[in-house]
Formats: C-alpha cells, sequence, structure tokens
C-alpha cells in the first residue's frame, strides 16, 4: 500500500523511549506531582454523575438508574488505546466488532450498547451533545445502516471519566438516548501532565487456517496446494503517542491539554486464494505464473490507519456569580482499507495496467472538529448554563491502486471518489434551582431549559473518472462505442459518489424540556422528566419519563424507572446516495443505495421516513456494605416501534430495469420497516481488599444478558408486488436475524487489580457468549461459539516519576472457530476471508505490548 504518514515516527521508536526515561531521570527527585495528589484525594470523595439527573451534586449510589463509572485509571491499564475497544473490555453491554471489508466502516467501526444500534446511544461531551460521523454504515458489519459519533476520534488520555447511563433518557437528553448515554467528561487538572509512548504488535498463530507451503500442478492438470501447521504471523504494529498537560489561567482559570498521535500497521486474517488467477493457456494448460503468484492477495483485519487528534478542556471563573468555559477537539485520520482481489482474468481488470491482476484499496482521509462556548453561574436563585457547540465531520474517499475498466488501458489507477460532510450547531439555556415545598421532606429540584439544533449533510462527487462510463468494453477490450457492450463503470471496489448523488440538506430543531426531582419521604426519591421536541422536516413529539429509587435499608435500595423516547431519522439516512461493491451471500455484487424520496426509491415503494419510538422499563436493586462490597442488578426492556433499518438488496428483471444508467444492478432504501423488543439484564458487583503487607486488590464483574427480538415487519409495498422481485420481503431474513443473533447473547466482564509499593498487575478475563453471523443459505449461517479472552497487564514504577508497563491483550491467542470449519457449505470467499466479522473480540489474535510512561 501507498502510506502517506502524518509523521514517520515508527522507525524512531528507541530514541523515543530513550528520551523520554532521560527526560523522567532529571525529574526524579522531585516530589510526588500534583496530579498524583489530587488523585489520592479524590479517592475519598463519593463519585458524582454528570448524567442521569440534572440535580447538582447527585452521587451514582444514590442514582435511580443505572450509571457506570469508568475512571483514568481503569482506562490506561490496558494495550488498548482506542476509547471504543476500551468500553468494550469494561463494559459487559457494550459490542465492539472490528469488521473488515466493509468500505468506510473498516475506518469509523461503530459499537452497540445493550444490542441496539450505534444511533440508538446518545454521547456528550462534558454533558454537552457531541456531533455524529459523516459516515454511514452499510456493509455486512454491526449497525448496518446507521451513523454513530466517532468515539475513537476522543483519545483516552483526555478522559478524566467516562460516565455511562444505562437507562432510555430521551425525555432528558433528546433524540438516539434509547439505549443510554455515554458521557465523556475531560480533563480539568491545572498543573502537572505526562507524557507516554505505547508500541505493540500481534503475535499470533491463526487458529484453524495452515500456512500454504507449496503450489504445484496436479496429475489431473488442475492447481495442488500443500499445507503446512497454523500460520504465524507478526504484523498490526502500532505506535502510540500520548501527551497531557495542565495550565493556570490566571489566578482563577485553567486550561488542559491532551494530544494523541497513532500509526498502526495492517493486520491480515485472509485464507490463501485457491482460484486460477490467470486464464488457461491455448491448449488448455495452466499459465506457469500460477505456480509463483502471491496467494495471500487479500487484506482481511485492521487497515492501516494514521491519527491525531488534540482537545482542550478551559474554564475561568469570571466573578463570584459567573464561571466562562471552553473545550474543543480537533483529529486527523488517515486510513486504507483493502477491498475484494480482483484477478488477472477478471473482466474488470486490464491486463495491460495489472498483469497479475489486482488489490483495489479504499483510503479516507477524515476531519472532525469541535468547538464548546458558555457561561454557567447564579443569578435570581437560580443556577444557569448556557452554551453554543458546533462540530463538523468530513470523510473524504480516495481509492488506489485501481482503475477504471471502461476507461480502457489509459485508466488512471487513482480517483478522488468524493467527500461526506456532516456538521451540528446547538444552542442550549438551562436553569435549574431547590424550591422548598412545606409538605416535602426535602426540597424540589427544578430544571428547566430550551434546545435549538441545526444539523447539515452534504455529499460532494467524486472526480469524473471515479463514476463515469468509458467506451471500452470488459478487460478494457475495444468495443462499439455506442452500443457496447461497455466494461464496468467507475472506480473498481468504489465507485465515486456522482453528480445526481450530491446534495446539501439541513433540518433544525427546537426543544424545551422540565425535569422534577425530590424526596417523598427520607428513603423514597422520585424523578419525572418531559421534553418536547419539534423538527422541521417531520414533525414533533412529546416523551417523559419517570424514576424513582426507594431505600429499605442503609445498604439497600430498589430503583424503577419508565420512560418513552424517539429517535429522529438522520440526515445521513435520509439523504445518502451511492453506488458499492456489496457482498451479498457469498458474491461481490453493485449494489445502488438510494435516498428515501428519490424517484428510484419512489418508484420501488419508499414511503419516507418518520421517527422511531420507544419505550423503556428498567427495575432493580443496589446493595454496598460496610466491607467495600457493592452489587446492583438491572433488568431491562426496550421496545422501539418504526424501526429505521436498510431495505434487502432487491433484484429481479424489474429491478434491473429500472435501475438502468446508475451503474447498479441491485437497490435499496431505508425505511421504518420493523418493530422491535429488547430484553435483558446488567449486573455489576466490585469488592476491594486492604491486605497487611501484601498490597491491595480490586475485584470486578460485569454481567449482561440481553436477548432481541423483531416483532413485526412491514408488508412489500405494492409497487413490488409481481414486478419482477426477487426477494418475499422488503427486510431480508439475514438481516432480521442480525438484529437477533449477531451480539452475544451474554457476557462476563471479571478483572482483579493487584497493587503493592511499585507495582500493579491487572487481570482481565471476557467470556463472549454465543454469537451468530447469519446467511439467508442455512449452510452457511455460522455459530461463533462462546469463547474466554484473557488480559494481561504489569506496571512498574522505576521512580516516583517514570512507570513502566509490558503487557497482552488476548494472552492466550484466541480466535473464533475458523469459517471453513464452523459452516457446511464453504465458498471461494468464507474460505478467504478465514473468521467471522461479527466475532465479538475480532479476529486478530494476540497483542503484546510495551509503554512506557512520564508524569511531571
Amino acid at each position: 500500500m501507498n502510506r502517506k504518514p502524518l509523521f514517520k515516527l515508527q522507525q524512531s521508536v528507541p530514541q523515543i523511549l530513550l528520551a523520554m526515561s532521560a527526560s523522567a531521570a532529571l525529574l526524579g527527585s522531585l516530589s510526588v506531582n500534583a496530579a498524583e495528589q489530587d488523585t489520592k484525594a479524590e479517592e475519598n470523595i463519593e463519585q458524582i454523575s454528570v448524567i442521569g439527573s440534572r440535580r447538582l451534586g447527585r452521587t451514582v449510589e444514590d442514582s435511580a438508574v443505572p450509571i457506570d463509572i469508568i475512571g483514568a485509571d481503569a482506562l490506561k491499564n490496558s494495550g488498548f488505546t482506542e476509547t471504543n475497544a476500551l468500553l468494550s473490555n469494561l463494559l459487559p453491554s457494550f459490542n465492539f466488532p472490528q469488521a473488515s471489508l466493509t468500505d468506510g466502516s473498516d475506518h469509523v467501526r461503530p459499537a452497540q450498547l445493550r444490542g441496539l444500534a450505534p444511533d440508538h446511544t446518545l454521547v456528550l461531551v462534558n454533558g454537552k451533545r457531541r456531533h455524529s460521523n459523516a459516515l454511514l454504515n452499510l456493509n455486512g458489519s454491526t449497525g448496518r445502516g446507521s451513523s454513530s459519533v466517532d468515539l475513537n476520534a476522543i483519545p483516552a488520555n483526555a478522559i478524566d471519566r467516562i460516565e455511562v447511563l444505562r437507562d432510555g433518557a430521551a425525555a432528558q437528553y433528546g433524540s438516539d438516548a434509547i439505549a443510554g448515554v455515554i458521557n465523556i467528561v475531560l480533563k480539568s487538572a491545572s498543573s502537572g501532565g505526562s507524557v507516554a509512548a505505547i508500541y505493540g504488535a500481534n503475535v499470533t498463530e491463526m487458529d484453524g487456517v495452515p500456512q500454504l507451503e507449496s503450489v504445484s500442478e496436479g496429475s489431473d492438470g488442475n492447481l495442488a496446494f500443500t499445507e503446512g501447521g497454523d500460520r504465524s504471523l507478526t504484523d498490526g504494529r502500532t505506535l502510540t503517542l500520548q501527551g497531557n498537560m495542565g495550565f493556570e489561567l490566571g489566578d482563577n482559570g485553567f486550561l488542559n491539554i491532551s494530544t494523541e498521535y497513532r500509526d498502526r500497521h495492517s493486520t491480515n486474517r485472509s485464507d490463501y486464494d485457491n482460484r486460477e488467477n490467470y486464464a488457461r493457456l491455448d491448449d488448455g494448460s495452466l499459465d506457469p505464473r500460477e505456480l509463483t503468484v502471491n496467494r495471500y492477495n487479500h487484506n482481511f483485519g485492521n487497515g492501516d490507519v494514521e491519527d491525531f487528534s488534540v482537545f482542550y478542556n478551559a474554564g475561568y471563573q469570571l466573578t463570584n456569580e459567573v464561571d466562562l468555559y471552553s473545550f474543543g477537539s480537533y483529529s486527523k485520520r488517515e486510513g486504507e482499507g483493502g477491498g475484494f482481489y480482483r484477478r488477472a482474468s477478471d473482466s474488470r481488470n486490464i491486463e495491460e495496467v495489472y498483469p497479475d491482476g489486482f488489490l483495489p484499496v479504499i483510503t479516507s482521509d477524515i476531519d472532525d472538529f469541535s468547538l464548546a462556548l458558555g457561561a454557567k453561574g447564579f443569578v435570581s436563585e437560580w443556577n444557569y448554563d448556557v452554551s453554543a457547540v458546533y462540530g463538523q465531520d468530513a470523510f473524504e474517499f480516495g481509492v488506489i491502486n485501481s482503475l477504471n475498466t471502461s476507461y480502457g488501458p489509459t485508466s488512471q489507477t487513482s480517483f478522488d471518489a468524493g467527500t461526506l460532510t456532516y456538521d451540528q450547531l446547538t444552542l442550549n439555556v438551562d436553569f435549574s434551582r431547590e424550591v422548598d415545598v412545606s409538605f416535602l421532606e426535602s426540597s424540589v429540584s427544578v430544571a428547566v431549559g430550551a434546545e435549538y439544533r441545526r444539523e447539515g449533510y452534504q455529499i460532494d462527487a467524486g472526480e469524473e473518472a471515479s463514476y463515469a462510463q468509458g467506451t471500452f468494453g470488459p478487460g478494457g477490450a475495444v468495443t462499439d462505442p455506442v452500443d457496447g457492450p461497455f466494461g464496468a463503470a467507475g472506480a473498481q471496489v468504489f465507485p465515486g459518489f456522482t453528480p445526481e448523488s450530491e446534495g446539501d440538506n439541513s433540518r433544525h430543531n427546537v426543544s424545551l424540556y422540565i425535569d422534577l426531582e425530590t424526596y417523598l419521604t427520607d428513603d423514597w426519591n422520585l424523578a419525572v422528566a418531559a421534553r418536547y421536541e419539534d423538527y422541521s422536516d417531520f414533525g414533533d413529539t412529546l416523551n417523559g419519563k419517570v424514576a424513582t429509587r426507594y431505600s429499605l435499608t442503609e445498604d439497600l435500595a430498589l430503583r424503577a424507572s419508565v420512560s418513552t423516547g424517539f429517535r429522529a431519522p438522520s440526515l445521513q439516512q435520509q439523504y445518502f446516495t451511492s453506488v458499492a461493491t456489496v457482498f451479498v451471500d457469498g458474491e461481490p455484487t453493485e449494489t445502488g443505495t438510494f435516498a428515501p424520496s428519490s424517484d428510484v426509491a419512489k418508484a420501488l415503494g419508499s414511503p419516507g421516513l418518520d421517527a422511531e419510538e420507544a419505550t423503556n422499563y428498567g427495575v432493580g436493586f443496589t446493595w454496598s456494605t460496610d466491607f467495600n462490597f457493592s452489587l446492583s442488578v438491572d433488568y431491562y426492556q426496550i421496545l422501539i416501534d418504526d424501526r429505521i433499518v436498510l431495505s434487502n438488496n432487491l433484484s429481479g428483471d424489474a429491478i434491473a430495469d429500472l435501475l438502468q444508467g446508475t451503474g447498479a444492478n441491485q437497490g435499496r432504501f431505508f425505511l421504518n420497516a420493523i418493530d422491535s423488543k429488547t430484553r435483558g439484564v446488567d449486573v455489576v458487583a466490585s469488592y476491594n481488599v486492604a491486605t497487611d503487607g501484601y498490597g491491595d486488590l480490586a475485584f470486578n464483574l460485569g454481567y449482561n444478558y440481553g436477548k432481541n427480538e423483531v416483532t413485526n415487519i412491514i408488508d412489500p409495498p405494492a409497487e413490488l408486488q409481481g414486478a419482477g422481485f426477487d426477494q418475499d420481503n422488503l427486510f431480508s431474513g439475514t438481516e432480521l436475524r442480525r438484529f437477533e443473533v449477531s451480539t452475544p447473547r451474554n457476557k462476563y466482564n471479571l478483572s482483579a487489580t493487584w497493587t503493592n509499593d511499585d507495582i500493579r498487575t491487572t487481570l482481565r478475563t471476557t467470556r463472549y457468549g454465543e454469537t451468530q453471523d447469519p446467511s439467508d443459505i442455512p449452510e452457511r449461517n455460522e455459530v461463533l461459539k462462546p469463547k474466554w479472552i484473557t488480559d494481561l497487564d504489569v506496571a512498574y514504577s522505576l521512580s516516583e516519576n517514570l512507570s513502566l508497563s509490558l503487557g497482552a491483550n488476548n494472552i492466550f491467542d484466541v480466535y473464533p472457530d475458523a469459517t471453513r470449519e464452523n459452516v457446511d457449505d464453504v465458498t471461494t470467499f468464507s474460505r478467504l476471508f478465514a473468521y467471522s466479522s461479527f466475532s465479538p473480540y475480532g479476529f486478530n489474535g494476540r497483542y503484546v505490548y510495551g509503554k512506557i510512561e512520564m508524569k511531571f
């Protein structure tokens, strides 16, 4: 691949580590830094959550809804540097599979909370709504048809803590908060800082996938392959550099800045290609090149990615009544992800350009920007918070190592395929106060507010050669320039966005909310909320929530909640239009995605999009003891009506006629097609032990059981009845089962951290329950058995300011069962792509790493 790095740093790892060590040695005589002192002081303070309640000072222990708090220490005690991977490792209800060969989703991978879609979880930063990314996940990955917030654009070293509200909260925070809310709280220290370097690689043996030892011509004149033992690899080399620094702003303010650079090289878990690459010779014999051509011709795994991000968080006390604040970010990501290999004899190849065939590569250039400004304070007995937040995400697609077959032998090999841009402006004004009520045990917390949000979504076409139809035939042959037949149009693997796909669309909405919370008695807390929203494109909605908590004893409390919610159709779902190569039942095909309001979609019966509606129920209990043990158990049920999904890939004679001239032979669009029910149980427990002379132990357990069920599917529209429509439903059986079985039915997270003097050891193991990768062909349905994945991190303090960590993620090198051994019907591509992309722990094997960190 033609990597274009932001910085060329991997070659300099030894020098970087040496320089950090030397710097730390100069600081070794300093006393414990201010940041460490702050951390120790905070250990004895109850955890206060920003989300779940607008009552000031609400602690997690007193919350009427389940909230998890993940601190900075837990985030750094592993080799993971991606925030999504960290959450998956720490939260049992969080799912982050790492799909491959899914176009743009290889570069911005989606994740799920409670088995729902990625866009069913609202993401906040410092309590303010974060903008989503511009990409729409379309091709065979978790969260197909969704656009979500790119959590991996938020570096872990910028995070002070992560608050996860596991309850429906649309009545409090608006659209998207059906599964829950993730709030990223940024660091705010005004002094001290740290720098760190992490370097690691996958050192692994592919379970169930043999190494190809040699290729020969068999006695029957066909290819013969000699296989050895399981294939061993060292790849995925990754360098991560992190820095954080706090500054004072005058006498009354702070500025905290965090930066991260990550350079991750690709991994490849493909099997060898046993197909003939070249056309047979005139006498029918094999081309001699078959014996020497590279048989590992696909890239199936992590792509090359280079990231740079910077976050800042600032505050200033202007007067005793007014605080100003601001935070913001900029991140840039450049990535490469392989597509499907085109063999030399493929009609989509031109042998004059690629005599041995080619692997086309999709490139990404993602720029993400956010800025928040606000003021908060106290006036006339009211606390207020006024803010403005703007965010923008631009995803520029490119294609390299490719060609436009219909342009013939002079076709260019790299293309600008177009750009997707999403932006969001949010204005908030919030007021809260305590109101004394004579007949109640406590005051009533009253919070009211209003929000204005404007969203924009823009598609810019690629260069003409990336999508246009030329005058050459299949294989780049000369053909009739008028009647053809013509070769495949556009850049191979990802035809660029056409001028017909271009658009610049926007909408706005206004919302009003009220929250009330009080103690009816000393032991009984009650909270109610209501929110009204009016959207410019689909109308208005009113949602409410009631949550309550009752303390049976000082240690034991019951809690329950019921709420209604909604999710507005995203602009990406409403307006995205594209044609791309999609993997359907083991075969690549050119599939068009058309806006629900387009002429093509309307001809297929599209009724347009409306909002999803949800009802959430939750009930549980918490138990906290004096001997450092705590336990919470929560049951939940989430009902979603009119759920927005991507239709089946529609095909047939009438469909082909309708799609003529679009470059696609199948079509699909978004519609409100299904109702669903999600039920489950979350269990969270912790136990801390302080020994006499042997250090401290902290044990944590998390468990999630979740079941998704599609309860209703709409009938196909009349336009498709008897019209050459191959499928029997708009929503395919494969996608239905993906909703129900493609996430683990249950998941355990177990961890133990031992701290003794200068040593800290963290052992974490996760059991992922049964997961399925379904297919419309039963013989290709893949059942992934439960597996345990174990991580180990050992850190040693070389001095008060310098520490060294060594560790491994998936230390026992566990893989999902190889697809070739796991299905009855092994196709060419299910062989080549050795493991299922729906594996909840990925399929890259063991990752070993070292980390050096210096604090000051």
